[in-house]
């Protein structure tokens, strides 16, 4: 995990627990912070700092160097990743990249001069949807998202979802994981993974090649709501999750209950207003 990191940015994680790092924030020239066990602090040489004035300041060499090893050591090899602002490290790490576009005939042709990362770091933590579960699929299971702001663990809770279902009803489902994050974990002895790909290909290709009885997909934006309807038509159950903060918000008959996220306690606590959207 992290084995990317140029050297001094990995001796000072080093010091501090990953288990409870969430989050690292590499600007060019600007202090080293980390979002550690749910709160951002800034971090030295040595681990947690009180102070930016004490923080490692990445150089620009070493943001290209912690990007490039990222990469396999092959930009080039991951062009379309970079095209859509981030690349996945070998552990399920998502690299999100700032840096200047490229445009051409209207699309994104490249990301270049790169000079911030947001490296994100992946935790598996079993049982973390056990009360969502209890309380949606008691009786069977139904098409689901889990909405909160960014950061407070949907692609965590979806990971463990999709295993707690397929360890209870045996159900086919399909992981969908357009950014390579959402499957660095278990999801299931029953589950079947399709990464790198756009929401609409994965959900046309996996139901015709892979038969699922559920699909299971992160970030869901409003250019996916197609995909999602096509599915529900075809008889296929779909977990999903969407940077959304009120139910009112998810588009009327797409999903069947909305699961939205209190943010202030451990990660699957429902806020009150979980409710039926159907």
């Amino acid at each position: 995990m992290l084995e990317f990191l140029s050297p001094r940015l990995k001796e000072a994680v080093r010091h501090v627990n990953l288990n409870r790092l969430y989050e690292l924030r590499i600007r060019t020239d600007k202090p080293l912070r980390a979002n550690f066990g749910g709160t951002f602090v800034w971090l030295g040489e040595n681990g947690v700092t009180l102070s930016p004035s004490t923080a490692l300041v990445p150089t620009a060499e070493e943001v290209e160097e912690t990007l490039f090893a990222a990469s396999g050591y092959s930009v080039y090899a991951v062009e379309n990743q970079l095209r859509r602002g981030f690349v996945t490290g070998k552990f399920g790490e998502r690299i999100g990249v700032a840096g200047s576009v490229v445009y051409e005939n209207g699309g994104v042709l490249s990301v270049h001069s790169i000079t911030s990362l947001c490296v994100r770091i992946p935790h598996e933590i079993k049982g973390c949807a056990a009360e969502i579960f209890e309380r949606c699929f008691d009786n069977g299971i139904c098409s689901l998202v889990v909405a909160s702001p960014p950061g407070m663990g949907k692609t965590t809770i979806l990971r463990d979802l999709s295993r707690l279902v397929s360890e209870r009803y045996a159900v086919n489902i399909l992981v969908s994981d357009e950014r390579g994050e959402l499957s660095a974990g278990d999801t299931g002895a029953t589950s079947d993974v399709v990464r790198f790909a756009d929401k609409l290909t994965a959900f046309t290709e996996g139901i015709r090649a892979m038969r699922p009885d559920v699909i299971v997909t992160d970030e869901l934006l409003p250019e996916d709501y197609r995909a999602v309807e096509r599915a529900r038509k075809s008889g296929i159950v779909v977990f999903a999750s969407a940077h959304l903060v009120d139910a009112e918000d998810v588009p009327h008959g797409l999903f069947d209950r909305c699961v939205l996220l209190d943010g202030l306690g451990r990660i699957g606590k429902i806020c009150r207003g979980a409710d039926d959207v159907a």
